[in-house]
């Protein structure tokens, strides 16, 4: 309704008519494509205004919440120092020779910047085949699923953002070798 709304003046228009429908109809996804996109949030170091901001977000984190019993500033403050909210972000490139880009140095990809295979086992353990790493709502659901994961498998309590977010960025590692645990403060 609000395409046609804007579209409406041009109909009438000359000029309008003059352009073919195919070229019509690709102006218009481009412009229902690009407002999709949720922009990252204006002000992504203060938890109230993201929520303020984007309502829904807060929402997704409190589902997560109930789900996984994460507290939601961990994977908030997880996924801000991961994609500061970029749902598209991506990993720096290689490059071959110092100049020719060699694609990315990793698989992470999205909110969360979930490697490829850590996705793939958060997909098959919950059975969310409709997961996507760019949807904010499966993002951090996907965190607190890994946050849920790590305090099952270390023992790192769920409350503890510092060494959470050490077994997230790092992995949490052979089972058999002493659970990272950093005290700090």
């Amino acid at each position: 309704m609000a395409l046609l709304t804007l579209l409406s003046p041009c109909i009438r228009s000359s000029m309008f008519m003059s352009i073919s429908k195919i070229s019509c109809a690709v102006l218009s996804s481009i412009f229902l494509l690009s407002s999709c996109a949720t922009p990252p949030p204006t002000n992504p170091e203060n938890i109230c205004e993201i929520f303020r901001e984007h309502r829904s977000r807060y929402f997704a984190a409190k589902d997560a919440q109930n789900r996984w019993g994460v507290p939601v500033h961990v994977p908030m403050s997880m996924m801000y120092q991961e994609s500061s909210f970029k749902q598209d972000a991506l990993p720096p490139r290689d490059y071959l020779f110092g100049f020719i880009p060699w694609g990315r140095v990793s698989s992470a990809y999205g909110y969360s910047q979930a490697k490829t295979l850590t996705w793939e086992d958060y997909i098959k353990e919950t059975g969310n085949s409709g997961a996507d790493r760019d949807d904010f709502d499966d993002a951090i659901d996907f965190m607190g699923w890994f946050v849920f994961k790590t305090q099952k498998v270390n023992g790192i309590s769920k409350w503890d953002a510092y060494n959470q977010y050490l077994n997230y960025h790092e992995g949490r590692g052979d089972l058999s070798v002493k659970p990272i645990s950093i005290k700090h403060g």
